[in-house]
């Protein structure tokens, strides 16, 4: 089979991205492009005062992650929850003028600030002449494991679209700058299995709550949670190897990691309950190593089974 791209990466650039209208969006991509240049310690800095600013004043966001965080780690307390809440929300601050380096740092530069750990696992699929999905969980970091994956092998994967053109089309380019492809959600399975073939790897998001239809509900962090049947389809139908994914940031060596669990076993199965709860036990052992940067600012549990009232307000 030929390498044949399903669509082409990255949106047209269009005249009608420089309307008034997003004059601000521009000059904030102006202040991106400045902070792109500053030293992790001093960008990391912002983002901290940024995720306190959330904790304190953002009172939706704040009560999504308490509730996330009451669900997963019933063993802490109040406090200890509160506090993890306000790790969680400054690392999401850090992630978020991380940004500006995915759009504006050169690769050179960003080669140096990543480590991908389990590299083997994928080299051994690879050499089986396997195709191979990359399950990136949602971490505030996950947009570091495209890139970092992007340096070493051919990857694509799949996006939605922003609300804002003109941000859609930058992080398009940005992630462009660094997989072969992108297929949008709208151009469903067919496209991403036609792009699984050995030597190339999917980067595909399992975990996002996506409502009843195509997922089952299986347990996560002790609660039932609506879980893609998706991922199990792909990886049937693609005939490939799943390696659980975390991107996280290692304060003590200053480096963004790539961690890649070995495949799971006996994934797929016949049965879709089965499937997801394979995934979920593979996901949270990843994101119990690092519980701060998971993204529970995510409404993980917004789909309820049959009689179950909502769980956030």
């Amino acid at each position: 089979m030929s390498h044949q791209p399903p669509t082409a990466c990255g949106t047209t650039f269009s005249l009608k991205l420089l309307h008034p209208r997003y004059l601000l969006t521009w000059i904030g991509l102006g202040f991106a492009a400045l902070l792109s240049l500053m030293p992790t310690l001093i960008r990391h800095g912002i983002g901290k005062r940024i995720g306190r600013l959330i904790y304190a004043k953002n009172n939706k966001r704040r009560t999504i992650v308490l509730t996330n965080l009451a669900i997963a780690f019933p063993n802490l307390n109040e406090t200890e929850q509160q506090q993890l809440a306000k790790q969680h929300l400054q690392w999401y601050g850090c992630a978020l003028v991380d940004y500006s380096l995915l759009l504006f740092g050169s690769k050179r530069r960003l080669a140096k600030m990543v480590r991908i750990e389990g590299q083997e696992h994928i080299e051994k699929a690879q050499d089986q002449n396997k195709s191979v999905m990359i399950l990136l969980a949602h971490s505030v970091m996950l947009e570091f494991a495209p890139m970092a994956l992007g340096l070493h092998y051919d990857c694509y994967g799949s996006y939605k679209q922003a609300k804002n053109p003109v941000i859609d089309w930058l992080i398009s380019k940005g992630r462009c700058r660094y997989i072969q492809y992108a297929v949008s959600r709208q151009q469903g399975l067919r496209q991403l299995i036609r792009g699984l073939i050995p030597q190339q790897l999917l980067i595909f998001l399992p975990d996002e709550d996506l409502g009843k239809d195509n997922a089952v509900f299986a347990p996560f962090f002790g609660l039932s949670k609506a879980t893609l049947t998706t991922t199990a389809r792909i990886a049937t139908l693609g005939k490939a190897v799943s390696l659980p994914c975390f991107a996280y940031y290692d304060e003590n060596n200053a480096k963004y990691v790539i961690k890649i669990s070995p495949a799971i076993g006996a994934y797929p199965t016949k049965d879709a309950e089965t499937n997801a709860i394979l995934l979920n036990q593979q996901l949270e052992a990843l994101i119990s190593q690092q519980p701060a940067q998971y993204l529970w600012l995510m409404k993980w549990y917004r789909t309820r089974p049959e009689g179950e009232a909502p769980l956030y307000p």
